[in-house]
């Protein structure tokens, strides 16, 4: 007995995963920029470090949910919601190191973590989206991707 051909994902849960892995690397950057610019002596950062660090949890357990409705069950794949989960952990123990000023960990685990939001920026932007539904696919042969440069085109008239 086979089981019915999975649906793929809507359109709107991978948008906002692009939109909320986009975000977690932007804070994630700033978080390195703030970090260095307290070792630099501006000790004012500290305290927007640890702002941008409240910032980045909100937006990582936000992500959380996003990635439940990628996958919501027969759609998207799975490994958004596992990556997403192992960053909220990552996180929540960054946050712990840093109050703790367990600086080793604290930095390590700070080098992992903007790594595993890069390396999960790259994999949301590129999920293929869905064509809309109702509107043709952009393309020449309805892959949704654009003809290439060079290649024959139709002109409409």
């Amino acid at each position: 007995m086979s089981s019915p051909p999975a649906t793929p994902a809507s359109r709107w849960p991978l948008i906002l995963l692009r939109t909320t892995a986009t975000t977690l690397a932007l804070l994630a950057l700033l978080q390195v920029m703030l970090a260095g610019s307290f070792l630099n002596g501006t000790y004012d950062s500290l305290k927007d470090h640890e702002g941008n660090a409240m910032m980045l949890a909100t937006v990582v357990v936000l992500q959380l949910a996003v990635a439940v409705a990628v996958r919501w069950p027969g759609r998207g794949p799975l490994w958004p919601l596992w990556t997403t989960l192992l960053l909220t952990v990552a996180v929540i123990g960054q946050i712990t190191a840093g109050y703790a000023r367990a600086l080793g960990v604290h930095v390590t685990l700070g080098v992992l973590l903007v790594s595993g939001i890069l390396f999960g920026l790259v994999g949301a932007w590129r999920l293929p989206l869905p064509a809309r539904v109702g509107l043709p696919a952009p393309g020449l042969d309805g892959s949704g991707r654009l003809p290439r440069p060079g290649g024959p085109v139709e002109v409409s008239k």
